[in-house]
Order: C-alpha cells, then structure tokens, then sequence
C-alpha cells in the first residue's frame, strides 16, 4: 500500500503559494480565453504545477489551443495521457510531432512541476522541445517526433486556449492546479520558476511575477475566489470560469500539500473518488480508503460530511512500515475497524468499533451531519464528534489536555503510521451509496464559519482543538 509524504514536505518553502483551483472531471470543468491574438507561434514557455487525482490510465488535458471556426481539427495541447507527461501538435486527422515521457506521474498525494519550452527555430532537433519535470530536463521518451525547423505550433494563431480540457468537451483533467503560466515570444530556464532547496533538494516554487510574460502571456494564480480566471500577470489575458466555483478555490499547493484520499489504497474499483480525491463513493458492500498522509506522532484533527448515508464508517487505521510489521488496512471488501489496529465510528448508531467489535459511545448520523475526528498520535487516543460537539460528554478541553475518560479509544499502540479511514456501503446492497465528503481543512464543500488550526492553516466547520492541527506537509514537517 502506497504511504507518500507529498512533494514539498518543508516547514519553510520561502515563497508560499496560497491558493490553486480543484477540477472534477465529473462536473466537466475547465477554463476558456477565447480566440488569442496571433503571435510568435515558433517559441513560447508554459509551465504549470500540477496535483492529479487519477490513478488509472486516462486522456487528461492540462492546456490546450483549438479553434472550431477552422473544422477544431487543429490543435496544440499538453496532457497527462496514461499517467505520462505528453506534448503534441495535431492537424488534419494526425500529429505533426509529440512527445511522451517514459516517466509515469502516478503519485496522487504529490505536487509535480511541469513544464514545456518550444523552439522550433533552434537548429538542433532535439532542443525544439523541450520537457521538465520538477526542475529536470526529461531525456527518456516513449513517443518522440521534432518539429520540423521553423514549425508553427497552433499557439497565438487566433485560437481559444483552454485549461482543464482539450476542447471544452471532453478529455477534462481531474486534480489540482497552481501557478499556470504561458509566456510567448521567449523560451525559459525552469529556474525562472522555481529553485531546488537548500537543505532537502526538493524542487519548490519561486515568485514568478516579475517575470515578462509577453503579449499574449498570462499568470493565473487563483487567489481571487470571485474571479478565478484572473490574469494576474498584468496583461489582463483572463480566462472565462465554466463549472468552477469558489469552493473549488483550494488552499492545497505546491508549498503546503494537503491530504486527501488515495486511489491507490481503493480496497476496489467501486470506491470512487472525485472533488480532488475528498469526496467518497462507495457503490457496493463493504470497501475502504484512506488517506494519502500518515502520521506517528503529533495531534491531527479532520472533518467528515455525510452526504448520502448508506452506511458509513470513518476513523483511523495502522499501515505497516517496519520489517515485522502487518498491514492491517484491508484491500479487500472490508472495514479497518475489523482488525485490532483500526478505530471507526459507525454513523447510523454512532458505536464505536475496533477489532471487529462495537461497543456504545455516540449518536446516529443523519444527511449533511459533520463529524469530527481529534487523534492524539503521541498518546494514542481518539476522539469523536458530530456538529461541533464531542461525543460520550468529553470536552475541547479535555481533548486538549489529554484527559482520556471520555475518548473513544486511549490505548492505542503507536508503532508504526496511522491513516484516516473511510469504509462504507449501500444500504443493503441497493442503490443507495455510502457517500462522504473529507475535510483535511482543504474543504471539497462550503464552510460556514471558518477556523483554522494554531498555526493558521485549514478552513474547518468547527473549532479546531488547541495544539491539534490540519494535516498537511508544513504541519508533517513540524509535528509528524
């Protein structure tokens, strides 16, 4: 089972990117500047960085330039195409040139930065285009064909230029996506967007905005929840939003990556993930997930929405990382709460079970209902909550104290990772789906009211307790 501490797991990343936009291919989002000045169609830089929620073989396009007024059978596009980073040029029923990389980008909990530079004047072949991962000139391809010198792209050529999709119908991408960034008429170095860190060697941002990004060149930075599409390079080159809301206004980035649910971890293909891996689907009986980051240490809160009951089940479970260890999150039709290092709660009565075994504690669980989930990974107790109160009469301060007389489980045995669970089903065996919404404080849904954790990161519906905090990369890299 994949355990991956997300790229940028750095306390201090220097420059920090706030925000990034979450696109569901489920609800065909995508961003649209239509017909772009003509330009310089031989040489321009696009970079981007990308946090996919895929994990199966798919036809994802990242960006891509397309004109229906000549047929749309002409386009210039960059895509995640069967997990690997690929360029093409396509006109007439076929491509002109690509490139796909040998590397596969199969990793869901990690930020990627991915970037193009197109030359097609320069007199050596090869360096036409180019292609870099992470700050790294990929030299590995399993499809590679030049432009010919002095090749036109199909790029400022009076075409709509998409984000998300290849033509605003279909192909749309599914993950997470910041600091996008064209510049025309100039081919860059990836240092232009980002260093690699002193102390750890992990590629991170770097402020690109005093970059020149050229005429037709854009920086989208999706800071502005009320205008998503905002050019924020100067130029004023903004992309029209269709699908995409405020609340796909995400606070999980290339500096501070959140968890979410892994596809990697699905116990089977009927858990489906969508909303950026934070919204479970569970269309049969008993399967699982769970979450893309584990902790041994430090105190974590997270939230949980109830959309559509079924019946649903939700807490933490162990995954083995020591040479003796087990790995007691079941990929099979099953609970974690059925082995000895798995603690759920059940929503339709609100037990809690453990070691195949439940025993009285909460309250029931209608649609729509916020439970909460306080873990003490350094003392080994759980705690849980439901709409801003903590069950069996336990107290904020309590749980900040560590008084145990009221939590779930206090004896909990902390030797190796612990993840957040999600096990669920249909209502026997019907229609109806176990279908929950996870808050790692990146929410998938609108909050009300709006706490964060003490130091400031998170968007929760609920008072984080003090000294707990959301789970992401920064807080990992200072308490896990």
């Amino acid at each position: 089972m994949p355990l991956i501490l997300g790229t940028n797991s750095i306390k201090d990343t220097g420059y920090n990117v706030d925000n990034s936009l979450r696109f569901d291919d489920g609800s065909s989002d995508y961003l649209i500047r239509g017909l772009t000045a003509t330009g310089n169609q031989k040489k321009w830089t696009w970079s981007a960085w990308v946090k996919t929620s895929f994990a199966s073989n798919g036809d994802r396009f990242l960006w891509s330039t397309n004109n229906s007024d000549d047929g749309g059978g002409n386009f210039t596009s960059i895509q995640l195409e069967a997990n690997k980073f690929r360029f093409y040029n396509y006109s007439g029923g076929a491509f002109e040139n690509q490139i796909t990389t040998s590397r596969v980008l199969r990793d869901p909990s990690a930020w990627y930065h991915l970037m193009v530079v197109y030359d097609s004047a320069n007199s050596t072949a090869d360096d036409r285009i180019k292609i870099y991962i992470n700050g790294s000139q990929e030299t590995s391809f399993a499809v590679r064909s030049n432009p010919s010198l002095n090749q036109n792209s199909y790029v400022e050529n009076n075409y709509d230029m998409y984000i998300g999709s290849q033509t605003g119908t279909e192909s749309y991408f599914n993950g997470y996506m910041t600091e996008v960034v064209f510049v025309n008429d100039a081919t860059l170095d990836p240092t232009s967007f980002g260093e690699f860190d002193s102390d750890t060697n992990i590629w991170k941002p770097i402020d690109v905005s005093g970059l020149t990004f050229g005429t037709n060149g854009f920086y989208l930075d999706f800071e502005s929840s009320g205008s998503l599409g905002s050019d924020v390079s100067g130029n004023s080159n903004n992309f029209t939003v269709n699908n995409l809301t405020s609340v796909d206004q995400s606070i999980d980035t290339c500096t501070n990556n959140f968890a979410t649910m892994n596809p990697l971890a699905n116990s089977n293909s009927n858990v489906v993930l969508s909303e950026g891996n934070l919204f479970v689907s569970t269309q049969t009986s008993w399967l699982s997930t769970n979450s893309t980051l584990g902790v041994s240490s430090g105190k974590w809160y997270t939230e949980i929405k109830l959309i559509t009951l079924g019946s649903v089940r939700f807490g933490i479970g162990k995954v083995g990382t020591t040479a003796t260890a087990t790995n007691t999150i079941s990929q099979t039709n099953n609970q974690a709460s059925k082995s000895a290092d798995g603690y759920e709660i059940n929503h339709s009565d609100g037990n809690k079970y453990n070691n195949n075994s439940g025993a009285s504690y909460g309250s029931a669980f209608s649609a729509n209902d916020i439970g909460m989930i306080a873990f003490d990974a350094d003392n080994g107790t759980i705690w849980f909550g439901k709409n801003g109160t903590w069950f069996n009469s336990a107290t904020q301060s309590e749980i900040e104290n560590g008084t145990t007389t009221n939590s779930a489980y206090s004896s909990i045995t902390i030797d190796d990772f612990f993840l957040f669970t999600n096990s669920a089903e249909t209502t026997g065996g019907g229609s109806v789906n176990g279908e929950t919404s996870w808050n790692f404080g990146s929410p998938p849904f609108a909050i009300s009211s709006g706490n964060a954790d003490g130091n400031g990161y998170g968007n929760f519906e609920y008072a984080v307790p003090s000294g707990y905090y959301a789970l992401n990369t920064k807080n990992l890299a200072e308490y896990g």
